[in-house]
């Protein structure tokens, strides 16, 4: 579709990747909402989209309370998906891979972190283990653990899923659903004569659609969306690498997905392994720039997963690519939920590589607010804008 069919909706929704898609299709499905919703996007194979990128992982190890109550949300609509999906026979089931997140401690301020952090999740009904040094060793012999002291690990609700596969769906059954998807671009924004709402935004191709709500759900592009209303968001694309590699000695069970003290991580990817990083200076990016450093894998990355594991002395990338986190500057955490002064503009930005397993629960979020004006499920006013306002940042130790 090129065209707006209606001159007029009731919700514009700014980004049409994994986060406008479960906005949409929760929109469907939420009792409280009866209007219409358009989701525009100037990049339909999303090409720059963070959710192309995606690593599509899921973890219960955070040491924010809001942000462990998310991920088990997620990890329940991931392994009910067709359920969550009205049972249709179409609908794939998906599968949760649930080799865990090892975090390793190489000094006792790190491992305390963990225990600290293993207390908290535990307490909030996650199976996360503190682990010593002899403990992963008995678990995994194939790592080096000279320099380590702790760990942590959970293995149930922790893992892989295929996240392309929940956007493809999400995207399918809220356009079945009557939500219409533009491939236009929103490039500017109509304020009431007060400031306090969004009237009309207008696309690239020169229409002009009057909104009730706007959702600023454009990913790494959130800030330059929000500066059309008038409202700053500390919020920038910073690039994350990964590499697919093949070894010739494989390891005899799952590689958890491991969070190296050298700021590398690695794990099993089917047959094959996956390991990424942050580039060795991480500075905003333009949205479009995917400039790939090539040295990056020799320099940084191999020496750390073969010191790691010396089994894998022998392996070949096969491939490689560069995606983007909306990286909020403040805190690491999502901003969520309406802006304080410009009413209905509501923001579903900065989840700083959090982004695919806390859809589920943030787009559901989000519905709730639109049709009732308050959450009903989960209280995301953790989230709330106006913490950036106040300079206030939600704490979460467990940032990747």
């Amino acid at each position: 579709m090129q065209n707006a069919l209606e001159t007029s909706y009731d919700v514009v929704i700014v980004g049409g990747a994994i986060y406008g898609s479960a906005l949409a299709w929760w929109l469907t499905n939420t009792p409280g909402f009866d209007g219409e919703g358009l989701v525009g996007g100037g990049d339909p194979p999303h090409e720059f989209a963070s959710t192309s990128h995606t690593n599509s992982c899921i973890r219960q190890q955070f040491t924010a309370p809001v942000n462990i109550q998310i991920s088990q949300f997620g990890a329940e609509f991931i392994k009910n998906f067709r359920h969550f999906m009205h049972d249709d026979p179409e609908v794939p089931e998906l599968a949760l891979q649930s080799f865990g997140y090892l975090y390793l401690a190489d000094t006792p301020e790190f491992a305390q972190t963990l225990r600290e952090a293993q207390s908290i999740q535990a307490s909030m009904g996650a199976h996360t283990q503190h682990m010593t040094k002899d403990e992963i060793a008995a678990r995994y012999p194939f790592y080096m653990l000279d320099d380590v002291i702790a760990g942590n690990h959970n293995t149930v609700n922790e893992g892989y899923f295929d996240g392309g596969t929940m956007f493809d769906w999400f995207k399918r059954m809220a356009r079945r659903n009557g939500v219409e998807y533009l491939h236009d671009e929103v490039t500017a924004m109509t304020k009431a004569a007060d400031g306090t709402s969004v009237t009309h935004v207008t696309l690239k191709s020169g229409a002009t659609v009057a909104c009730g709500t706007v959702v600023n759900a454009s990913g790494p592009r959130a800030a330059a969306t929000a500066g059309m209303a008038g409202i700053t968001l500390p919020v920038e694309p910073r690039k994350r690498y990964t590499f697919v590699f093949d070894a010739a000695k494989p390891l005899d069970r799952d590689l958890p997905l491991t969070i190296d003290p050298s700021g590398v991580h690695f794990r099993t990817e089917g047959k094959y392994y996956m390991a990424g990083c942050p580039p060795r200076e991480d500075p905003a990016v333009a949205y479009d720039d995917f400039a790939f450093d090539h040295s990056l894998w020799e320099d940084k990355v191999w020496p750390a997963i073969a010191t790691r594991v010396p089994q894998f002395d022998q392996v070949k990338v096969i491939n490689e690519w560069v995606g983007h986190y909306d990286y909020n500057t403040l805190d690491q955490n999502a901003i969520v939920g309406p802006h304080s002064v410009v009413e209905n503009f509501l923001c579903l930005n900065g989840f700083s590589g959090h982004g695919l397993q806390q859809a589920p629960a943030l787009g559901r979020g989000i519905a709730e607010w639109i049709a009732y004006g308050a959450y009903r499920t989960l209280d995301l006013s953790p989230y709330a804008y106006r913490r950036i306002e106040e300079n206030q940042s939600l704490i979460e130790k467990a940032v990747i």
